[in-house]
């Protein structure tokens, strides 16, 4: 499992999972756009470049996500696919090339409408063996 939606009154929850930072980091961006589209109808036509730090990786993911937000808002584009590499020194850096397209409203019919990437109940946290990575976000809709 990728990941799963959570129950939530007002607001999308969901956890992500991964093998590797780099994978929990990918499903948990597949989860976001799944709450706002059907995903296999992106086609990849573009490539975006993300570049990204943060000191700690719970700080990484929350920017992570906030930064495809703001590209699908900023863009007017929707994303399916990430290719994501990571680095630790002092800092954890993200390399990213996301993939998609631009909104084409004859083919993407949206679900909901995410307003942004909350710290309310947010975490990055070790799971067991088969998914060590987990990260739990609920976003504002």
């Amino acid at each position: 499992m990728q990941y799963e939606f959570l129950e939530h009154t007002a607001d999308v929850k969901f956890r992500a999972y991964g093998t590797s930072p780099e994978e929990m980091l990918r499903n948990a961006a597949l989860a976001m756009f799944s709450a706002m589209i059907d995903t296999k109808t992106v086609r990849h036509e573009m490539v975006w470049e993300v570049e990204l730090e943060a000191e700690d990786m719970e700080s990484l993911a929350y920017k992570w996500l906030s930064e495809l937000l703001f590209l699908f808002s900023a863009e007017l584009a929707v994303f399916s696919d990430f290719d994501i590499s990571l680095s630790h020194n002092s800092v954890w850096r993200l390399n990213a090339r996301v993939h998609g397209e631009h909104i084409d409203r004859k083919r993407h019919s949206f679900e909901t409408e995410v307003k942004a990437v909350t710290l309310h109940q947010f975490e990055v946290r070790p799971g067991d063996s088969d998914r060590p990575w987990i990260m739990q976000v609920v976003l504002d809709v």
